[in-house]
């Protein structure tokens, strides 16, 4: 605000005899091509982005730090050079008689420059034929040219087309054995006939000097070398004769042969073959243990029998790492942090195995308004230990599935302790085992068969006494009681690899929890007794059963260069069944918070059009909406959708990118039926457009590359809570924003806490 506010010159520094580039234009340029050819402009002659400019003119001092974007300064030289790239390109588009002319126009040191093209006949090919002196290289083209080829008769003449099916034929012989083969032996004699802008078109492959055929290699031996992880091999290290394919030596004394063999894709006698060499190097790395593992090298055997031995040398990460995480939240004096902590042990038992400890803690400070909220609102603190092999474990063999990605087996152990002050103290844990494997590059399997969970709650003697007497069982029932449950999960994920690109895409995530199905099936064939309500029981706990399912559904769009467009919708819903007529509490969905709805804090939005002041004033009703706080806004189904633009503001702002964003969440939570603890807080179809919140707001984004800092400011537009017109609180109130009136005044007496219109989210990494 402050630099848009200066007004900054962007001419300001600059000589006299000096001028800045704020312009070009080209003209006379194809539709289909007047977009790229911008690009052949030299990039310091290219408009300079104001922000950027204004940051190297504030923190830049003369060029001595590199941040922002220094000065596009005319340069006559760079200027002809780009007028020759342009022309050249036109040419290679097939305009072979194109002329480029440029001129200058200077006024008030800054400087337009006008490209102007004549592009000439667009020049086609009349014939196409191939001349190809080996008779299996002649057939392998024949049959596969048509799935790649953008040369044919009656084309456009354009030589970026020749050049990408010359890649493309390089790739067919190098995976199908042809080692030695290079693109220097394909070549494209054209003859044109200027006069009918047409070319006649000969596509040629020689063979290898002295040579009546290309050879094809098989492959033979592999040595695998496993250095230390400073990448040096000292001393001597016993070499493992693994197979009749595989020695592997470990220098680092810390893996198995397996841990590399399994995901060398190159198998003895088989072809050579570029793309499981590619594949090789990529589950490699994927493994996550090894920091540099470079593509295969080959030696030709010393005979007619064209093998190749292979060695892969790779150096190891190191073992331990750890790794800290922040999130920060601030509201109307309310605020609370996320703190996380994770330990990596990347090789247990020697087979790439990686062992993780979790710690996370979460906390809520409220400003105070009663004896009950005072200071520390909630804690959350979690616990968890996962070992995750590489492979699948499973007792029956099990075809290799690595093709597409690692998969992996998880086994994890979870703890989590809840603390809300003054009402209650839950305890969870949970146990899996869960497979992930990959189908094809783009779907992603997760299976959980086994899924124990176990939690308890302890009430405050004298909060549960309130909530008696206000007949809330429910609320006690819901936070206070001990239940265990033994289930499945089920997830499918679509387009995860693209996640990080600016390509158009759509990505999927989506999954099934099913709780208590085989537990109940137990109690009856046990004949299991029942407790004082009526439930079933296994081991003197009732169990819980459910059926629970999300969706998320993102439709990413490239605007071009780093601008990007973003749709998200995430609905839920959770139905407990049999021997449960409510979901677990860990189960049910709540809103708002840095990756939701972000104009709401975390668990206070909804259920529906719920509203906190329906407890009533004074006394007690005052101190059962302090107790519950938090805690009384959930729901059995979840929609919620998001829409963000995003964009760059700068390439260099103190070593980091400098992106925003604007932003629109809206959705709810809302209760399966009608409930007298949430008034208004049930799902109903004709009520969905007001009880949706929405919420508007900005942010920014510093990309370091390795993780990304993000800070949103978010605002309630509207606000289901309320009804009619008073929901469009931004508009209708938009004087109280950032002071004191009489809305937020009533909102204070009847709900017992201040309103707050905005809220401020500082994380790490994107909210989608």
């Amino acid at each position: 605000m402050v630099i848009i506010s200066a007004g900054c010159s962007v001419t300001r520094g600059l000589k006299d005899n000096q001028a800045i580039v704020r312009k070009v234009t080209i003209k006379g340029i194809d539709k289909e091509f007047a977009e790229a050819a911008i690009n052949y402009v030299d990039k310091e002659q290219q408009p300079n982005n104001w922000l950027n400019l204004q940051f190297y003119y504030l923190f830049s001092q003369k060029g001595k730090r590199k941040i922002g974007e220094a000065p596009a300064l005319l340069d006559s030289n760079l200027v002809e050079f780009s007028r020759l790239q342009i022309q050249k390109y036109l040419v290679n588009k097939g305009y072979l008689k194109a002329k480029v002319a440029d001129s200058i126009i200077v006024k008030k040191k800054k400087a337009q420059l006008i490209f102007t093209a004549t592009e000439g006949p667009l020049f086609k090919i009349r014939n196409f034929r191939d001349s190809i002196a080996d008779e299996k290289v002649r057939k392998l083209y024949k049959d596969t040219r048509k799935l790649y080829s953008h040369v044919n008769k009656g084309s456009r003449f354009d030589t970026d087309s020749l050049a990408y099916d010359r890649d493309q034929f390089y790739l067919v012989m190098k995976r199908n054995g042809y080692f030695d083969f290079y693109r220097q032996y394909i070549n494209y004699l054209p003859d044109s006939s200027f006069n009918n802008s047409v070319v006649d078109l000969v596509m040629t492959i020689d063979n290898p000097d002295g040579k009546k055929e290309h050879p094809i290699y098989t492959i033979n031996n592999t040595l695998i070398t496993i250095a230390r992880s400073s990448g040096r091999t000292p001393g001597k290290a016993d070499t493992i004769q693994v197979d009749t394919q595989f020695r592997f030596v470990d220098f680092s004394g810390r893996f198995k042969p397996r841990t590399a063999t399994d995901y060398v894709f190159q198998r003895k006698g088989e072809l050579y073959d570029i793309d499981k060499q590619t594949l090789t190097t990529t589950r490699l790395s994927e493994l996550n243990v090894f920091r540099n593992v470079p593509n295969p090298t080959y030696e030709k055997l010393p005979d007619s029998t064209n093998r190749l031995n292979s060695k892969i040398d790779i150096v190891p990460l190191k073992r331990m790492t750890d790794r800290v995480e922040a999130e920060f939240l601030f509201n109307q004096g309310r605020f609370g942090y996320n703190l996380g902590n994770t330990f990596t042990n990347r090789n247990i038992f020697k087979q790439a195995a990686i062992l993780q400890v979790k710690l996370n803690w979460s906390i809520l400070f409220d400003n105070g308004n009663s004896a009950v909220n005072e200071g520390i609102q909630n804690q959350d603190f979690r616990a968890g230990v996962s070992v995750v092999y590489p492979r699948l474990l499973l007792p029956f063999k099990f075809p290799n599935l690595a093709k597409f990605g690692v998969p992996h087996t998880t086994f994890s152990t979870n703890f989590q302790l809840f603390y809300q002050k003054g009402l209650v103290e839950r305890k969870s844990f949970i146990n899996s085992i869960t497979y992930d494997f990959f189908e094809t590059a783009r779907k992603q399997h997760s299976v959980t068969p086994i899924n124990i969970e176990f939690s308890s709650g302890s009430i405050d003697p004298v909060a549960k006494a309130e909530l008696l007497r206000q007949n809330r069982y429910s609320y006690v029932y819901l936070i206070g009681r001990t239940t265990f449950t033994s289930g499945s999960q089920y997830t499918f994920q679509y387009n995860a690899q693209e996640l990080n690109s600016y390509k158009n895409f759509i990505y999927f995530r989506g999954g099934i929890d099913l709780g208590g199905g085989t537990l109940s099936l137990l109690s009856k064939l046990i004949k299991a007794p029942k407790d004082t309500l009526g439930q079933s029981t296994m081991f003197g706990y009732a169990f819980s059963q459910y059926v629970k399912t999300e969706i998320d559904y993102r439709w990413y769009r490239s605007l071009g260069g780093e601008k990007q467009f973003i749709f998200r919708f995430n609905p839920g819903i959770g139905v407990p069944y049999g021997n449960s007529n409510q979901l677990i509490f860990e189960k049910n969905f709540y809103t708002g918070g840095a990756n939701d709805i972000r104009a709401w804090l975390p668990r206070t939005l909804g259920p529906g059009q719920f509203n906190r002041a329906s407890y009533g004033t004074g006394g007690t009703a005052d101190t059962a909406r302090a107790r519950l706080k938090y805690l009384d806004q959930f729901g059995e189904i979840k929609i919620v959708a998001n829409a963000e633009y995003r964009y760059k503001l700068a390439d260099n702002f103190f070593g980091a990118k400098l992106k925003g964003a604007f932003f629109m969440d809206a959705g709810n939570v809302w209760r399966l039926h009608k409930t007298s603890d949430n008034p208004n807080g049930e799902f109903r179809f004709n009520n969905i457009l007001q009880s949706t919140a929405i919420g508007i707001g900005t942010g920014l984004r510093f990309d370091l590359n390795f993780f990304i800092f993000r800070l949103d400011a978010a605002f309630k537009f509207k606000d289901p809570q309320f009804t009619g017109s008073d929901q469009w609180v931004f508009v209708k109130h938009f004087g109280e924003l950032f002071s004191e009136g009489p809305f937020k005044q009533n909102y204070k007496v009847t709900n017992g806490e201040n309103y707050g219109f905005m809220q401020l989210n500082f994380g790490i990494g994107l909210p989608f």
